[in-house]
């Protein structure tokens, strides 16, 4: 089994335990179309595939083994994955790049200085546009919502993921982010 195939095995068993506060559905409805988009503008924009797909792999996974470092799971995250990373033997060059790209991918946080950085980054906010069926899921049942607060959260959540997108990604999800003002009102 190579280090991707580890590392996605790892990814989806975590998500699938009880402890996870985004429930399994985490793997399928976000990790994954994360995972595909971030394939995709990697392509599109010549990046790095293979890091660009493990970081995609890896980019919620703290906040996703402890709900308590969700707040900071792209610090978190990063020193995760060079644990992760280092006991697959992956080189070290390869690990700093994966971790910058992880701490990333919160918009808010930092500036994105490289391609694969912008990949995973717009990958992770392009996933929210494809899931929002999950996304009232967490809200309602996780979170415990109201309707008026779950609307506003999600809204503002889709709001904040536009603004985090590259064009190229926006091409891509421009249909799915103007439905979903329309129906948010």
């Amino acid at each position: 089994m190579d280090t991707l195939e580890k590392i996605r095995k790892l990814v989806e068993e975590e998500c699938q335990k009880n402890s996870n506060i985004f429930g399994d559905e985490i793997w399928t409805y976000h990790i994954l179309s994360v995972v595909e988009y971030a394939k995709l503008l990697a392509k599109k924009l010549d990046a790095d595939e293979e890091i660009v797909e493990i970081s995609a792999l890896l980019h919620d996974y703290a906040g996703i083994k402890d709900r308590d470092k969700y707040a900071n799971h792209h610090v978190v995250g990063a020193e995760e994955a060079e644990r992760i990373l280092k006991q697959f033997n992956y080189p070290e060059e390869k690990i700093e790049k994966i971790k910058y790209y992880i701490y990333a991918h919160r918009g808010s946080k930092s500036v994105k200085r490289t391609i694969e950085a912008e990949c995973v980054a717009s990958a992770d906010a392009m996933a929210h546009f494809d899931r929002i069926p999950s996304l009232f899921y967490f809200i309602f049942i996780r979170l415990g919502m109201d309707v008026d607060e779950g609307r506003k959260w999600l809204r503002d959540k889709l709001e904040r993921s536009w603004s985090k997108l590259i064009p190229e990604a926006k091409e891509i999800v421009r249909d799915r982010y103007e439905a979903a003002k329309i129906i948010l009102g």
